[in-house]
């Protein structure tokens, strides 16, 4: 028997690609930090539903919005910059991780099923969260300095996909941004949503869940397709 039949008589699925932040760790306090900071340093105001805004986007889409609707003059690459190294600096003192993740990627992995990183963070800053955890945890890491298109356009999940070597329809994405549910949606991969900063909307091809907590590796796919 083949691990991957091994794996679906078991009711797993072929992967589990994971959105990290706000999913796997809760930086978006760190980001909302960062993008005040700056935005204040400039004079300006940044609102929580400015910052809102910008969660699960692509970075320089962040960046530009934040030049768009404040004071400061920076490029947009110097924005990514400048939110890069704050948010960094507070992983390397502390990661925050969200409810159940930790727990539920040992789990997977105990159980050997691949898991990969999709996220709109750069490799910079997700090798953080790589480094941090066991070796191996991580068969395949996408970033967003990775892909031509962020989220919500596919690409990061159906790169992460091929990479992996299985088929989209059969892994279980965990998101808990709009940008990203969608993303994860189109590439056709079923998705559970963890709604965490932002609301989500309900969309077929996700089901939206309250935490990570007390979940298996075998509730994952049942979740994600209603089954």
């Amino acid at each position: 028997m083949s691990t991957d039949a091994g794996r679906e008589d078991r009711g797993l699925p072929a992967a589990v690609l994971w959105d990290m932040d706000g999913t796997i760790v809760d930086t978006e306090p760190l980001w909302i930090a960062a993008e005040t900071e700056l935005v204040t340093s400039y004079g300006g105001q940044w609102s929580d539903e400015m910052a809102h805004q910008l969660v699960g986007n692509p970075l320089h889409v962040s960046g530009q919005l934040i030049r768009d609707n404040s004071p400061v003059t920076l490029s947009v690459d110097e924005i990514v910059d400048f939110l890069l190294q704050r948010v960094t600096a507070g992983m390397r003192e502390h990661v925050p991780w969200r409810p159940g993740a930790e727990e539920l990627l040992k789990s997977l992995v105990a159980e050997g099923v691949p898991n990969a990183l999709v996220t709109m963070s750069y490799e910079s800053f997700a090798r953080v969260l790589v480094d941090t955890v066991p070796g191996g945890t991580f068969s395949v890491v996408v970033t967003g300095d990775r892909v031509s298109k962020g989220k919500p356009d596919p690409e990061a999940y159906l790169t992460a996909a091929a990479e992996l070597g299985v088929d989209a329809a059969e892994c279980v994405a965990i998101e808990d941004s709009i940008p990203g549910v969608r993303a994860a949606v189109a590439a056709g991969v079923p998705t559970i949503a963890v709604p965490h900063v932002t609301d989500v909307p309900q969309m077929p091809g996700a089901t939206q869940v309250p935490t990570l907590q007390w979940l298996q590796p075998a509730d994952l796919r049942r979740i994600a397709t209603g089954d």
